[in-house]
């Protein structure tokens, strides 16, 4: 078990390259969709703010450590899972809400609120999390990670897209949208291209090694999504937005995870194929969920 942890998922400089540029173009499509509006509609309801970083920022971080720390799985995989855990909503959370009867709005000013707040919080719960588990601290010491060098990175890929975007969006309203429509449903393609393109060469690594990361990586996302759900019930949102909470909390930037992990831990196996699955399957547990969700809503207004 523990040569996974020897293992190198191997991904040139120009493969990282396109990465960054996909994921800075996915990231500008997602921001194209937002405007300050949209923050200043969550600061007139708090409580969803209180909600929806509790949940992303706060308890999954939490929640995943402590997983870790009862199922004790290979530090790398431990890793990928904290990393996972540590990034913001993932980019096509909002296709998925509006799929499924959510509340819409929501989704896209608590994407565009996480995306912000990443750019610190993404960093610190990765570094702090992954320090308190001696097996991962370990990890972290040889790699002797910067959280300074993460930061920067985090702010090319999101802030900087974002900023860019909503200015655009601004200017030029109606074009903005007509490109938003267009690239937001390019997202899935994208992640899709991104593992492929990660995992190409090392096909035969990832056959070899996935059964090491397929149930944790079901289970941890069926936690995240409970999570959500259970936190949104609990502070009593309407069924609507807790639907929503649930799959900005299930659906994770595993993307940019994937980025994080191939520039400052060289593709580390564990953590890559984590990543790469839970980026995989999030798409299809958040769809099937999606779509339940909607026909349940349309039976509902039937009856």
């Amino acid at each position: 078990m523990q040569e996974l942890d020897n293992v190198v998922i191997n991904f040139d400089s120009s493969g990282l390259w396109v990465l960054n540029l996909a994921l800075a173009i996915v990231m500008f499509g997602v921001a194209l969709g937002i405007t300050l509006n949209d923050f200043k509609q969550l600061l007139k309801t708090p409580k969803l703010i209180l909600v929806g970083v509790l949940c992303q920022f706060v308890l999954l971080p939490l929640l995943t450590f402590l997983v870790v720390w009862v199922i004790k799985p290979q530090p790398s995989i431990a890793l990928g899972m904290l990393m996972v855990a540590a990034c913001p909503g993932g980019n096509i959370s909002n296709f998925m809400t509006h799929l499924a009867k959510g509340n819409t709005a929501l989704s896209v000013s608590l994407t565009a609120f996480a995306t912000f707040i990443a750019i610190f919080m993404t960093p610190f719960n990765f570094q702090f999390y992954g320090s308190l588990y001696p097996p991962t601290a370990q990890i972290l010491k040889e790699v002797a990670l910067s959280p300074v060098d993460i930061i920067q990175l985090v702010i090319l890929i999101l802030g900087i897209p974002l900023v860019l975007g909503m200015a655009f969006r601004y200017k030029f309203p109606v074009m903005a949208l007509k490109l938003s429509k267009l690239l937001k449903p390019l997202s899935i393609i994208v992640f899709g291209l991104i593992v492929v393109l990660a995992f190409s060469k090392n096909i035969d690594i990832f056959n070899n090694y996935i059964h090491y990361v397929l149930l944790i990586g079901v289970f941890h996302n069926f936690l995240a999504i409970i999570l959500g759900f259970s936190v949104a019930k609990f502070f009593k949102l309407s069924f609507t937005n807790q639907k929503t909470i649930a799959i900005e909390t299930g659906i994770q930037n595993s993307g940019l995870g994937l980025l994080l992990i191939f520039t400052f831990f060289n593709g580390l196996g564990g953590m890559a194929i984590l990543a790469a699955f839970w980026g995989i399957w999030h798409i299809i547990s958040g769809l099937v969920l999606a779509f339940y969700w909607s026909y349940t809503s349309v039976k509902k207004v039937a009856i």
